[in-house]
């Protein structure tokens, strides 16, 4: 009888975001979001996109990161790689009045993309929202290309999604 090949599963290693991870976390986040910011510039053409993200949407976008990390209603996560440098992160949020859990941001550096890391940081969010009690979790993308492998993930994990539109028009 033929031995059938194993198939190694990558260690996901995930851990609470401390404050020596956030430069790390930020660096990534910028990367990985950067098809999405080249996406939006696509769609909507350089008249809306610079109204909504110029002068440079990395340094806002950083700031988002860093506030949003370290917020004191969030609890953030990273999933480390072998030498427990961030190649991921996830920044949870709770409501427990309305029993709802809230992924607020998720994140793969590019290099380390489409090896679990993303499925396991989700599986993750879902197991502590459980564990917490919460009855629903929510997290938003967008519809457009650049956002297409985020929608992917949470389909494939479970997630229901329900289309949305923002309309933006330059009048200036």
């Amino acid at each position: 009888m033929l031995e059938q090949p194993r198939t190694t599963v990558p260690s996901h290693q995930i851990r609470p975001l401390t404050p020596a991870d956030l430069d790390a976390v930020v660096d990534l986040s910028l990367l990985a979001w950067e098809p999405v910011f080249v996406s939006f510039a696509n769609l909507l053409g350089s008249s809306i996109f610079d109204l909504l993200y110029r002068p440079q949407w990395q340094v806002a976008q950083a700031a988002a990161v860093r506030r949003t990390c370290l917020a004191d209603d969030s609890e953030s996560f990273i999933v480390a790689a072998a030498d427990d440098v961030p190649v991921g992160f996830v920044v949870l949020q709770q409501d427990p009045d309305e029993s709802l859990g809230m992924v607020e941001m998720i994140a793969v550096h590019p290099q380390h993309q489409r090896r679990g890391h993303g499925r396991a940081l989700m599986q993750f969010a879902i197991g502590r929202f459980r564990d917490q009690g919460l009855s629903l979790i929510h997290v938003g993308t967008g519809g457009d290309p650049g956002h297409a492998p985020a929608r992917a993930l949470y389909e494939a994990v479970g997630f229901t999604g329900l289309p949305l539109v923002n309309y933006y028009m330059a009048i200036a």
